[in-house]
């Protein structure tokens, strides 16, 4: 097969072209799926010449047939259901009248909620909606201090990323060719920790300014009792489907794509017990998950096809004995990885850095002797990481749509910087101490 000259630049410039033209395409505005596509056939065709494109065509099919892969329009549907029913404001409320008078309580009760609304959907744009919606407001109401307000729903909300079913899991397990009960096994232990890392720098900031989060007005004896007793029903029905939806998956009851189906099911017949179910609502949840879905499937057919393009160029051989040369302890190659995922999580959708990164990253950690799982779990924690980074940190743009006016982006992003932190903490301890992660799969 014969190009357009492309191969005198050899595999090494034609890496810098294939990497510029990627960013200067997305300076231009074009959606990464189109950029990826783009580049894609400009490279098929200037590489090997018209009579390649079958062969980039097949790995689109390989992509798209991929069984496991109908799990993610399931989780997207759930959670678009729970996004317009009133289950995710009544497991609110009930979680309020729960925290009592906690110092932090809104804010830490808040963090509850986003945890459980992460193991029943794991998504995470419309967790941070929600919150935007039903936290923000009534923290900001309280008097509770406006960062500390607003960097526990999106970094809440964001924990999606993180806790089971989370779709980057979904999706990390179908690139690296690994169980996803195994990663969902393993990247329990990280997301509760870093949740109730957050929690604990919201108790202790608290503790120490109590006029940072002004307490809740105490409640008669009596309404109290009541009050408790319609905030653990209204938290019993959410702990059901999200107990339905692991539960199955971690005792091998069922695969994910099966648990999935059933978490669905368990959110019709809530709604329909609630009675919420109604024709608007199927119609508006089934507008939401084609649209995220289709998104997500035109973002890794063009990276899918990139990648086909790079690695028939021999790309993964080149960036494989490029790492692997580097004179250095195997911890070190890992520590680089991640901080390529660092910076490329502050320009890119978490999609395309799984699609165009994975593939190549993956059989390298391999060869260095390190588990794919645990990889995994380290590729999550950074992918949360990029969800709160500047300057183009998608949770700061989901509040922003939904916060008071007076809430700047400048206001956002101030407030995850102690955030940020806290997940690269947890991504130092899982690097430097996998068993974080690994413990559960040893047993």
């Amino acid at each position: 097969m014969s190009g357009l000259g492309l191969q005198a630049l050899g595999i090494e410039w034609g890496t810098y072209v294939l990497v510029g033209s990627i960013f200067l395409l997305l300076l231009t505005g074009l959606p990464l799926a189109f950029v990826t596509g783009l580049v894609a056939l400009g490279f098929t065709v200037g590489w090997f010449g018209p009579n390649a494109i079958p062969l980039v065509i097949s790995r689109v099919y390989g992509f798209v047939t991929e069984y496991s892969l109908v799990a993610v329009p399931m989780f997207v549907f759930m959670a678009s259901l729970l996004d317009r029913s009133g289950i995710a404001k009544d497991l609110f409320g009930g979680m309020r009248v729960l925290a009592g008078r906690m110092p932090g309580g809104v804010a830490i009760q808040t963090l509850v909620v986003a945890f459980f609304l992460a193991t029943m959907s794991g998504i995470i744009g419309g967790e941070i909606v929600l919150l935007g919606i039903l936290a923000l407001p009534q923290m900001l109401r309280l008097g509770y201090d406006r960062k500390i307000s607003i960097g526990v729903v999106c970094a809440g909300g964001s924990l999606g990323t993180m806790i089971p079913p989370s779709i980057v899991l979904i999706i990390y397990g179908l690139i690296a060719s690994v169980s996803i009960a195994d990663l969902f096994t393993a990247a329990f232990t990280p997301g509760t920790i870093l949740m109730l890392l957050y929690v604990g720098y919201v108790l202790v900031r608290c503790i120490r300014d109590p006029s940072l989060a002004p307490a809740m007005p105490p409640v008669p004896p009596e309404e109290r009792k009541t009050q408790r007793r319609d905030a653990i029903r209204s938290v019993l029905m959410p702990a059901m489907i999200a107990l339905m939806v692991l539960g199955t998956i971690y005792t091998g009851v069922a695969s994910v794509t099966e648990a999935a189906s059933m978490g669905v099911a368990g959110v019709l017949v809530a709604t329909l017990i609630r009675r919420e179910l109604s024709l608007r609502l199927i119609h508006e949840a089934c507008m939401q998950t084609i649209t995220t879905c289709g998104m997500i499937v035109w973002i890794g057919i063009g990276a899918a096809t990139l990648v086909g393009v790079y690695n028939l160029m021999g790309g993964n051989r080149f960036v494989s004995q490029t790492i692997l040369s580097i004179d250095a302890d195997p911890i070190y190659i890992i520590m680089v990885m991640q901080l390529i995922l660092i910076v490329l999580g502050m320009f890119l959708d978490w999609i395309g850095i799984a699609m165009l990164t994975l593939p190549i990253f993956v059989p390298i950690v391999q060869q260095l002797g390190y588990s794919p799982i645990w990889f995994g779990i380290l590729f999550c924690v950074n992918m949360q990481v990029s969800f709160l980074s500047p300057p183009f940190g998608p949770a700061a743009f989901y509040l922003k749509g939904v916060a008071p006016p007076e809430i700047t982006l400048k206001d956002i992003f101030s407030s995850l910087l102690p955030f940020i932190v806290m997940q690269l903490i947890v991504l130092a301890l899982i690097l430097f101490f996998p068993d974080i992660a690994m413990w559960p799969l040893k047993l």
